[in-house]
């Protein structure tokens, strides 16, 4: 069975669901979400998306960002992804959400409501290689230093995450 987004408009009133593919291929919004994890120097834990991934392979993104699934809350979504994709747990707490649209190459949009959840986090990793090539920490001037000097290396969707994050922090 093909995953599915939870399809909704501006106020997250639930519009019906879609096939993911189709959603991004329409660039239809839908709901997501974004986790960033840092760790007792503060440091960001970022992860490389598995070179077959069907948009933005082999690009540094952050801890985890997927869809939550019909009937199930988006920090209910987050805690599942980050088992799924790192094999971790974490405390998340929610920070905001927004509303932005993305070109992510190959005629996909990411086109989402997006729920921001930060936690701390300092154990080990066991990533999934279907999801994920790699994982490291980054200061945050570090990081926006290597974004400046190399966009490329990163999601789309990560860049304009990471702005709206620093314009509430």
């Amino acid at each position: 069975m093909e995953e599915q987004v939870v399809l909704v408009n501006e106020n997250d009133e639930i519009l019906g669901l879609m096939e993911k593919m189709q959603a991004h291929e329409n660039g239809i919004l839908h709901r997501a979400f974004s986790v960033f994890l840092f760790n007792e120097k503060g440091e960001m834990l970022l992860q490389k998306r598995a070179a077959h991934k069907y948009h933005s392979p082999n690009q540094w993104t952050n801890a985890v960002c997927s869809h939550p699934r019909n009937n199930e809350t988006y920090l209910e979504g987050a805690q599942r992804r980050m088992k799924e994709e790192l094999g971790i747990e974490a405390d998340l707490s929610p920070k905001f959400h927004f509303v932005y649209k993305a070109d992510v190459g190959q005629n996909l949009w990411e086109h989402e409501l997006d729920h921001v959840f930060t936690g701390d986090f300092n154990g080990e990793v066991h990533i999934n290689p279907e999801e994920v090539s790699e994982v490291r920490n980054i200061s945050m001037e570090n990081l926006e230093k290597e974004m400046i000097e190399h966009p490329e290396n990163f999601t789309e969707w990560f860049k304009i995450i990471l702005k709206e994050y620093k314009e509430h922090l």
